[in-house]
This record gives C-alpha cells, sequence and structure tokens, in this order.
C-alpha cells in the first residue's frame, strides 16, 4: 500500500504545482518557521510555537500561553525571508495576534545603459499580519487574518515603483479528540499587488497582480512522541482550478527534549532538529533548524526561535 501511495504522492505534487510558487504572493506560502518547514509545511491543523497564527489563526483561540517567535532563511540567489510574530488569549474564548513577513533580494548590481554598473539596489515584499480568532464551542475555533501588502520594485538607483494592496486568510479548527487536530483554511482571499506605472511607463497605468487563492484541509496525529501532520491544498486561479498540492511531515520527540523532523511539501523535501529547554520557566524556549532543497536542487537554510511565557 504506502508503495502505491508514496509515487502517488509526488506525482501529484509534481505535476499539478510546477509553476504555482511563481506566482504573486509566492514569499507567503513557501513556509516560515523552521519546524513547519522541515515537515512539508503541512500545518493546517498544527500549531506552530514560532509563529502561531500563520498556518491557521483559529489557533489563536486555542492559545493558554503568549507566544513570540522570529525566523530566519537563507535561500540561494541571495534571497531572505525573515518573519517575527506575537500572538495571545484574548479571555475568555478569543485570541489575537500580529506578525511581520519580509522576503526580499539584496545586493542587486544596477547598471546605467551605457553598461557601466551603477549602485547597488535590493527589492522586497512585506506582509503584515494582525490575527482575531473566536472559540465559538470548547473543541470548535474560526479566526481570520488580515494581511497588508507591499512589494517595492527597484527601478534605477534613486527611483522604484511599489504596490500594494490587502488580503485575508480564514481558518476553522476542531479538537476531533486528545490526539488529533482537524483544521480547514482559506489563504489569500482577495489578496493582491495594485501597481501604477504612470511615472515610469508613457503608456503605463494602473493593474494588479491576484494572488492564487489556497483551500487546504489536513490533520494532526500525536501520541508517545510522535507526530505526523499533514494536509492536502487545492489552488485556485480566480474560480479557475490549478492544481492540488500535498503536505506530509513527521516528527520524533527523544527525552521530550530533543526533536528531530522530515517531510515533503512545496516541491521541497526537509529534514531538521530541535531542541527544547528552560530559559525563564519549564520548556518556555525552543531553537529550530530546517534544511530544505527543491526540485532544482534550489537550497535553503532556516532557523526559528520561539518563546513561550
Amino acid at each position: 500500500m504506502m508503495k502505491t501511495l508514496i509515487p502517488l504522492f509526488l506525482f501529484l505534487s509534481i505535476v499539478n504545482c510546477q509553476d504555482w510558487a511563481s506566482k504573486s504572493g509566492g514569499f507567503l506560502r513557501m513556509g516560515i518557521s523552521a519546524r513547519s518547514i522541515a515537515m512539508g509545511g503541512g500545518f493546517t491543523a498544527e500549531l506552530d510555537k514560532s509563529f502561531a497564527t500563520y498556518h491557521n489563526p483559529a489557533w489563536a483561540a486555542f492559545l493558554v500561553q503568549r507566544h513570540i517567535g522570529t525566523s530566519y532563511t537563507n535561500l540561494s540567489l541571495d534571497r531572505r525571508i525573515a518573519a517575527n510574530s506575537f500572538a495571545m488569549s484574548l479571555p475568555p474564548t478569543a485570541g489575537i495576534g500580529v506578525a511581520w513577513v519580509f522576503a526580499g533580494v539584496n545586493n542587486i548590481q544596477g547598471r546605467y545603459s551605457t553598461g557601466m554598473k551603477s549602485s547597488k539596489m535590493q527589492t522586497g515584499e512585506n506582509a503584515l499580519m494582525i490575527t482575531f480568532a473566536q472559540r465559538i464551542r470548547p473543541w470548535l475555533s474560526i479566526g481570520a487574518n488580515f494581511k497588508l501588502l507591499k512589494y517595492d520594485l527597484p527601478m534605477t538607483d534613486s527611483d522604484q515603483i511599489s504596490g500594494s494592496g490587502i488580503g485575508f486568510d480564514i481558518g476553522l479548527l476542531i479538537k476531533t479528540g486528545k490526539y488529533n487536530t482537524f483544521g480547514v483554511m482559506i489563504q489569500d482571499v482577495n489578496s493582491r499587488y495594485q501597481w501604477d506605472t504612470n511615472e515610469v511607463y508613457a503608456q503605463g497605468g494602473p493593474y494588479k497582480e491576484d494572488f492564487p487563492i489556497l483551500y487546504r484541509v489536513g490533520s494532526r496525529f500525536f501520541n508517545k512522541g510522535l507526530a505526523i501532520v499533514g494536509d492536502l491544498g487545492i489552488i485556485t486561479n480566480g474560480s479557475t482550478f490549478s492544481g492540488i498540492i500535498p503536505r506530509l511531515g513527521v516528527e520524533y520527540g527523544f527525552l521530550d527534549q530533543y526533536f528531530f523532523r522530515g517531510g515533503y511539501g512545496n516541491d521541497r523535501f526537509a529534514f531538521g532538529a530541535g531542541y527544547e529547554y528552560r530559559l525563564f520557566k519549564q520548556k518556555d524556549s525552543r531553537i529550530d533548524y530546517a534544511f530544505s532543497m527543491d526540485w532544482v536542487a534550489q537550497t535553503a537554510h532556516t532557523i526559528s526561535y520561539a518563546f513561550s511565557f
């Protein structure tokens, strides 16, 4: 059975999702924290302490502690992604959060029309996320991320154009048992960049770049130090079906302090490790590392830190 499922899993990912990462807003679909990346990114039903509301904003309503997280990813071709997050419960049945995600490329060598070098430039995408979640039942919550988006694109060493917009994520979380959680997520509803190039091009004008919408359904199982997470996403371009993306990962905890992980998702194989330790209180800090590689041998290193209090 497994010999049949694994090739099918990889086939669906390769055939249906080869170009979805190149669409607008790709930096918000690559994964943020080291733990989630190492486990394939299928965290629709799993809590990520480094970024509690990124994968499913409904988690904010189930938090019992305040969570602060930071993460940095070093990608090939001088690319980088950085993120910071804060989330907490809002008694008696709600939760809130705020986060910032940045992705960019620096040291871009500018050139004059003659071919001579000018100054170096950089480009960057930013997303500010504000989260609110409400627990409807003791086992059921719903939440939303409101996102402010901006993309700065250099044209010369002194001029640049910027695209901006807003977007939403909507998440649902169900605690189906002691060891199981079920989640549903609609990512990047109405998300887009609005551009105005009239000042740069004679025939320029306002136009928009829509983000693809991703519908995800996922589950999480945990027992005796073993955690298995996964989700299945349907990618749409407006009202048009674009593909399916499966993600699956596993984590094993050793001595309830050391963690080893592996997974596949977002067209990448990944593995990693984590260490949970005491800073002020028992198990209030966690540091994680992940290494990932996609089909064209593009590699990435991610390190994350999470603090709970």
